[in-house]
């Protein structure tokens, strides 16, 4: 059985055929994993699909929170009767679920490797959807990030309806680093359709039509160099 969502499953139909699908759209993540819970607690081997990596903004996170949830609720149940049958109503409640999380390729790691090697140094990943995050906890990542000179790796960067997100990000970043600090862009990263882009962060407003969900965006830290069409993070070694 795999479970997923509708474009990461489409992804994969080379790979699933004969496969019984259970399939949403976007922001049914909690009802995606609730329905791989229930059918592993029937029996069943499930597959619950992430894109990158599961436990990077994936769903190997919620699948334990779901878990953890739903065995409080049966200690809660199971706390008005004796030891044994609350024991039992657990076991109930997750049927000794075996969760085995098999690791991905990160989307950062993907573009990094398109760009050269801009995650050579320490880096922060931000993801700037404030569908779950509220935006003012958004901007104080982005601030810290910036003062700290890390790399900052920036997902979801912009939507079809979530807009101005990506521009104050770029102006709380600017505060902290220098016009010239290289920029890499990486739509679509090892799918059909990949697109990669260097500039500077100066420029990088003239390319914020090009940037949408699909896209990964590296701003450098100060000592980040562009050298042949590469984005470069030295680590400190003398050479």
């Amino acid at each position: 059985m795999v479970v997923g969502y509708k474009t990461y499953i489409d992804l994969i139909k080379s790979l699933i055929q004969g496969k019984e699908i259970f399939s949403t759209g976007m922001t049914k993540e909690v009802d995606r994993c609730r329905k791989a819970i229930e059918l592993a607690s029937q029996g069943k081997k499930v597959a619950v699909v992430s894109s990158g990596d599961a436990g990077i903004y994936g769903m190997a996170g919620l699948v334990y929170e779901l878990l953890r949830v739903q065995d409080s609720r049966f200690k809660i149940q199971g706390s008005r009767h004796d030891e044994k049958k609350r024991t039992c109503n657990l076991q109930l409640a997750t049927c000794n679920l075996t969760i085995e999380v098999i690791p991905g390729v990160p989307a950062f790691c993907a573009a990094a490797s398109l760009l050269g090697a801009p995650l050579m140094h320490d880096f922060a990943s931000i993801s700037l959807s404030d569908l779950l995050t509220a935006w003012e906890t958004i901007k104080k990542r982005l601030k810290a990030a910036a003062e700290g000179d890390f790399v900052i790796i920036l997902y979801n960067p912009k939507s079809k309806t979530r807009v101005f997100q990506l521009k104050e990000a770029i102006d709380i970043i600017a505060t902290q680093r220098s016009n010239s600090t290289p920029v890499g862009i990486v739509k679509n990263a090892t799918r059909d359709g990949e697109e990669i882009k260097i500039t500077a962060l100066k420029e990088l407003p003239a390319h914020y039509d090009f940037i949408d969900m699909t896209t990964i965006v590296i701003i450098g830290n100060s000592a980040t160099f562009i050298s042949d069409s590469k984005m470069i993070t030295p680590r400190g070694y003398n050479v």
